[in-house]
Parts: C-alpha cells; sequence; structure tokens
C-alpha cells in the first residue's frame, strides 16, 4: 500500500521459500492494523460471492453453497496479513507462498470478477490512490525499458513457453469452430484459424508487403509468407526472434521473411498492411499515442490493420492505469489493457486510421487458457526441471487461471480490429 502502518509494522520469514529470488513472497509483512481491516473487508466481500471460505478449523464462509467452488485459507491470519499490506498484490502473493489454495481455482477466480465492481463498498472506491500502490516509473516503457520489460516475461525460456503452447507456438486466444467450451477442435487449427482471420481482414494475399509488430515464435509471418506475402516481423525479445526465425528457416520461407530485433518505434518503411496480435497489452498507455501514429506512420494509404487486442471496460481503464497491481509487479511489468473507447479515442485524435470492422471473442479466449493451464500443470515435473521452483510454477498458475476468469465472466474480452486508412 502507499501508506504503512509504521508503529505497528514488522515483517518474519517465510520457510521453504528462496528468499533472494522471492524476497517479498519469501518475507511475511505483519501490521495487525492493516490485517484486521482486511480480514473485515475480505469477509464482507465473500458473503456476497458465489463460493465457500474454508478455514483450517473446518468454519467456513462466504455466499456460496456446497456446489459452488472453495478457497482454502490454509494460513488465514498471513493471508490477512499480505492483503492488509499490499491490497491485490499481497492477495496474489499469498496464493505464490501457499496462504491459500483451491481446487477449482479458475472457479473460484470467477466468483472474485463476476462481482468485481461489488465487493468493495462504494464508500471505499475513492479511497484507491491513497490505498493502493502507484506503478513505479521504472516500469514505463521507453525503448530501454521495454526491452527490459519484455525480457521478464517472453525470455524466461522458449523451452518453458514450448511445454505448454501448441506446436504452432502461438500465444495468444485461438479462435475454435463453434461453440468453444464443448469444441474438441484442436489448438492449433483454432490458433490458424484465428491467424488466417487476421490475415484476411488486412487483406494480406500475394506480393503485400506486411508488418508485423510483435513476431511471437513466427506462425503469422510464416501463414503470411506462404500465401505469398513479404513480410517483415519486428520483435524486441531475443529468445524469440532466435526461435523465429530457426523455424522459419527449417520452414524454407527465409527469402520472404525478415526478422528484425527492433522497437517498433523504431521502424522505417511503407507497407500495405501491418498486423498486431496482442501486443498493445505492451504498449503501456502513456504510448498508445505513438504506438497508433507509428502504424498509420508505416501504412500506405488504401492500407489496412488487423489488430487483435485484450479489452476491459473503459471505467476500469481509467481508473486503474496508475494502479500497481500482481499482474504488472510478477507477470508484464508496464503492461496496460485498453478499451474500445480508449482506441478509438486514440485513433480519432492522433491518426487517419478508421475502425472497419470489430470481431469479439472473448469466450475463445477462456478455452485456451483453461488448455494452457491444464498442459501447465500437468508437466510441472518438466517445469522444475528445466529450473524454475515451486513459487513460479503457483505464479503462472495463478496468472493463467486468473486470465481465464476474466474472460469466463466478460470482465475481460478479447477482439480483432480491422483499421483502414484513406
Amino acid at each position: 500500500m502507499a501508506m504503512t502502518d509504521t508503529s505497528r509494522s514488522t515483517k518474519s520469514t517465510v520457510s521453504g521459500i528462496d528468499a533472494l529470488r522471492w524476497p517479498d513472497i519469501a518475507n511475511l509483512p505483519q501490521s495487525p492494523v492493516r490485517a484486521a481491516i482486511a480480514k473485515r473487508l475480505f469477509r464482507h466481500a465473500a458473503a456476497k460471492l458465489p463460493m465457500r471460505v474454508v478455514e483450517p478449523g473446518g468454519q467456513w464462509s462466504g455466499g456460496g453453497t456446497h456446489d459452488d467452488p472453495v478457497m482454502r485459507l490454509v494460513r488465514p491470519e498471513a493471508f490477512f496479513h499480505r492483503v492488509g499490506a499490499t491490497g491485490t498484490i499481497g492477495f496474489g502473493e499469498a496464493y505464490m507462498a501457499g496462504d491459500w489454495t483451491a481446487h477449482d481455482l479458475a472457479g473460484v477466480l470467477s466468483a472474485f470478477a463476476s462481482n468485481m465492481k461489488d465487493m468493495i463498498p462504494p464508500a471505499l472506491h475513492k479511497l484507491r490512490n491513497a490505498v493502493l500502490s502507484v506503478q513505479p516509473h521504472s516500469g514505463d516503457n521507453t525503448i530501454e525499458n521495454a526491452r527490459d520489460n519484455i525480457h521478464q516475461h517472453y525470455d524466461l525460456s522458449n523451452e518453458l513457453f514450448t511445454l505448454f503452447l501448441d506446436e504452432s507456438m502461438t500465444y495468444s486466444s485461438a479462435v475454435f469452430a463453434g461453440d468453444p467450451e464443448h469444441s474438441s477442435e484442436s489448438l492449433v487449427d483454432a490458433q490458424r484459424r484465428k491467424i488466417d482471420r487476421l490475415l484476411d481482414s488486412a487483406g494480406v494475399t500475394h506480393g503485400t508487403h506486411l508488418l508485423e509488430i510483435g513476431t511471437g515464435w513466427g506462425e503469422l509471418a510464416m501463414r503470411a509468407a506462404r500465401r505469398g506475402a513479404h513480410v517483415t516481423t519486428l520483435t524486441i525479445s531475443t529468445e524469440q526472434a532466435e526461435l523465429a526465425q530457426r523455424r522459419i528457416n527449417e520452414a524454407g520461407l527465409a527469402d520472404r521473411v525478415t526478422v528484425k530485433l527492433q522497437d517498433y518505434r523504431e521502424a522505417t518503411g511503407r507497407f500495405d498492411a501491418v498486423v498486431s496480435i496482442e501486443m498493445i497489452e505492451a504498449v503501456g498507455a502513456q504510448y498508445w499515442n505513438t504506438y497508433f501514429e507509428t502504424i498509420d506512420r508505416l501504412l500506405a494509404p488504401g492500407g489496412r490493420v488487423g489488430l487483435q487486442a485484450i479489452l476491459q471496460e473503459d471505467y476500469t481503464v481509467l481508473a486503474t492505469k496508475d494502479t500497481y497491481t500482481w499482474i504488472r509487479k510478477y507477470i508484464f511489468p508496464g503492461g496496460q489493457l485498453a478499451s474500445v473507447e480508449a482506441i478509438e479515442r486514440t485513433l480519432a485524435g492522433h491518426t487517419s486510421l478508421k475502425v472497419a470492422d470489430r470481431f469479439s471473442f472473448g469466450r475463445h479466449y477462456a478455452e485456451t487458457l483453461r488448455r494452457w493451464r491444464n498442459t501447465f500443470d500437468e508437466r510441472s515435473a518438466e517445469i522444475d526441471a528445466l529450473g524454475f521452483d515451486e513459487t513460479f510454477r503457483r505464479m503462472w498458475s495463478l496468472y493463467l487461471a486468473y486470465s481465464e476468469a476474466g474472460f469466463r465472466t466478460g470482465y475481460l474480452d478479447v477482439q480483432q480490429f480491422t483499421l483502414t486508412k484513406p
């Protein structure tokens, strides 16, 4: 929190956690006043949620029945001290530490996500800025900082991503045929359908000069090249660039795809089409203007843009844009989700680009994430063998389940935008 209970705040060390690697998990904050307030607020909120909270003695609370998901407080006092000290960051850190757990993790988080606005009494909403920490400027996505931020997530290990992604190595939402929750379709086929839809929307065909902002591991660039396009693809992840180039070479497409280790702001040239899949989330709100101005600058008149973006409500964008969150601290430093309104405001105020079409498919992302998380959890021994510890695995399981819950409940959405340039 921004303010601390300095007169009575101390820390104790949690055994079994690597204090050098995870200092804020190993060191348990002790702030009795804040812990007491957190306990009262949490129980008030839980009473409204379709879930049960079970404590070590067997007593349970919450607004759910026996059919609803269960959140188990393993170490209640530690949980409330963490939440009292750092709010939602502490909630995530408590899971990483094992202070609470859940058999149906996505179900518990869905209960929170579906009632996000109603959990905290309205009178306390105005205290957000006084209570929650502000995102540090070290996370701002300057050209130099952006490389460090991307390195913390995408350069963890190509082998790690290989363990839970499908063979296309696509790390974004798929588009399934029909109802995603009951689809027997393979993830790789659904991912390629997503890519093809975006390429179609951008008008990518034989002879198209295409710019991709955010290479990933090269699947879109290769599919565009197989259409006969000439592709320039940009990434600032050294690990992604290396594997993408290897895959492109092995596919015999090196003469049609150029992989550049380059920030989008440094790009030059003129392109018939631009595509970017779930890249805007890593741009940072203060650079949305620059991101879309750059696309406008690089796109030829009459060109088209295919953009895939994770979205949230505009109210949430405005309320949380400066808040330091668990996701920003541990998963995506400097990240910020946009809203439809924020994108439209930016386009109207800073570019000549127009929205020609929008396609929403949030439930498809929930299914994509469910499959990733199941595979991730099933392959825990192989993840351990790569040098990642239990705290890391709990962190990533929470991240994947948290994201799944957001899309499952509609708190988050994902859309493909087709933009045109007069």
